[in-house]
């Protein structure tokens, strides 16, 4: 299960979060610790570049929030960040250095890498997106199975218990998910990935590839 491993996945010296991982085998391992993670992480800000507003939420100062976007706490804007208008930030949200949140776009509990861009009507709960990932306009995370046992990822090497109720998707970094598409509880995209736009992903999807749909995915020519 390699392929499914942090270090196969995520540059971490491209988030402010790299310390949550620590430990960790796998990435969604990290889920249930964001929010006291951003708490911890929150109040060793230094003031010079981080404002605190509210009730644990930080933004740092070189970010860019748009008068129309919510954020609710425990969340952290790093720098130069833009959080555009009717954004909905529901809480447990770290927003990488120069990411982008678009016009109704909504995060939960998720960790946004350095880049990341989730411009347009996007759904990205329970979810981390590694460096310069983005998802088209419309393409969501759904992550909650509809018969709401608990989450397993699926992978050609067999399958692992996640224990976890609520899980979307963990992508590597720059990987491109398609306008409209869905991608489906437990979906582990690899790094350099394409998602076809319109497309329904489940399970691992490998590192440098092309999904053009289930049952046909084409590794990229070198």
């Amino acid at each position: 299960m390699e392929h499914l491993k942090i270090q196969n996945l995520y540059n971490l010296e491209e988030t402010i979060a790299k310390e949550i991982f620590e430990g960790l085998r796998y990435p969604w391992e990290a889920l249930p610790k964001i929010s006291a993670f951003i708490v911890r992480l929150g109040e060793t800000l230094p003031e010079d570049k981080y404002e605190k507003r509210g009730e644990n939420v930080w933004i740092a100062r070189s970010a860019k929030v748009y008068p129309t976007a919510y954020i609710n706490g425990p969340a952290i804007i790093d720098e130069e960040a833009e959080v555009r208008h009717c954004a909905f930030i529901r809480g447990n949200a770290i927003v990488g250095k120069g990411a982008v949140v678009g016009n109704s776009t909504e995060l939960k509990n998720v960790i946004l890498f350095n880049k990341v861009q989730v411009p347009h009507y996007n759904y990205v709960g329970d979810s981390i997106l590694g460096y310069k990932a983005h998802m088209g306009a419309g393409s969501i995370t759904s992550n909650v199975k509809s018969d709401k046992t608990l989450v397993v990822v699926k992978s050609a090497e067999g399958n692992i218990e996640t224990g976890l109720k609520k899980f979307g998707a963990m992508l590597g970094d720059n990987v491109e998910v398609g306008c409209n598409s869905v991608l489906n509880p437990g979906s582990v995209i690899g790094r350099e990935t394409n998602i076809y736009p319109l497309s329904r992903v489940r399970g691992y999807v490998p590192a440098k590839s092309i999904f053009k749909e289930s049952g046909n995915i084409v590794q990229k020519e070198v």
